[in-house]
């Protein structure tokens, strides 16, 4: 591992966004039907890419117990100046020395999405000036109730955004060959090495992936709302 180009990435986001299953279908290739922490603190899983300028691995902070505790701390902190310490130590303390961070929200919950900007606020807060996607997980299920249109986060913070599905597979790879990209400072890198996945739980037909990325480049060209107006 020391030859190997190595980033520490912070994974966030509000559940059930789908955070430890994406990374576990990262990592095992498995899609784990029910996630449910029970301990407080992240899982650290490093993931590797096999890319044209060699591996490359992104140590993965996945804090999806990050939200029970916080929901603690959060308690403890509007009650006490010492609670206010409680919860400030344990969110930094997953976030420094981040170099590069995925959001993740739930595109069937608009408060996962109502929720993105306090993510984000945190970790650059934490973190400044590392390269950060955002992703709208779940959209193989029919009943989005987060649109296109709606999703308007990255543009106004110059982030990179994706639809994803860990479920189907759809865009699985994108967020890290971005963030590959960036942290290496080369667009040409690509992976030329797939993981080895399990068949993917359901299938996107052609019809509806072309769908929601028409969608997409159709909304990145609507004016952006004002910075009070987020209504989905």
């Amino acid at each position: 591992m020391a030859d190997i180009p190595t980033f520490k990435l912070v994974l966030v986001g509000g559940d059930p966004a789908g955070k430890t299953t994406f990374v576990k279908r990262h990592l095992t290739g498995e899609f784990e039907k029910k996630s449910s922490p029970t301990t407080l603190g992240v899982e650290v899983h490093p993931l590797t890419f096999h890319t044209n300028f060699g591996a490359i691995c992104f140590n993965t902070w996945d804090t999806a117990s990050l939200t029970i505790a916080a929901a603690a701390a959060r308690a403890a902190a509007s009650r006490s100046l010492q609670g206010q310490e409680k919860f400030g130590g344990l969110r930094d303390g997953y976030y420094i020395q981040g170099q590069c961070a995925i959001i993740m929200f739930d595109v069937t919950s608009r408060i996962t999405y109502k929720n993105v900007p306090n993510w984000h606020r945190d970790l650059v807060r934490v973190c400044e000036n590392i390269p950060i996607v955002l992703c709208g997980n779940k959209v193989d299920i029919k009943e989005r109730k987060v649109k296109a249109k709606a999703i308007t986060f990255h543009r106004k913070k110059n982030l990179q955004y994706y639809d994803i599905s860990a479920k189907s597979n759809y865009n699985f790879e994108k967020p890290f060959l971005w963030l590959a990209r960036k942290l290496i400072g080369n667009p040409n890198l690509d992976f030329v090495a797939a993981p080895a996945l399990a068949p993917a739980e359901v299938t996107i037909d052609a019809a509806t992936i072309a769908q929601m990325e028409n969608e997409m480049q159709e909304a990145s060209a609507i004016p952006l709302p004002a910075e009070d107006d987020d209504d989905l």
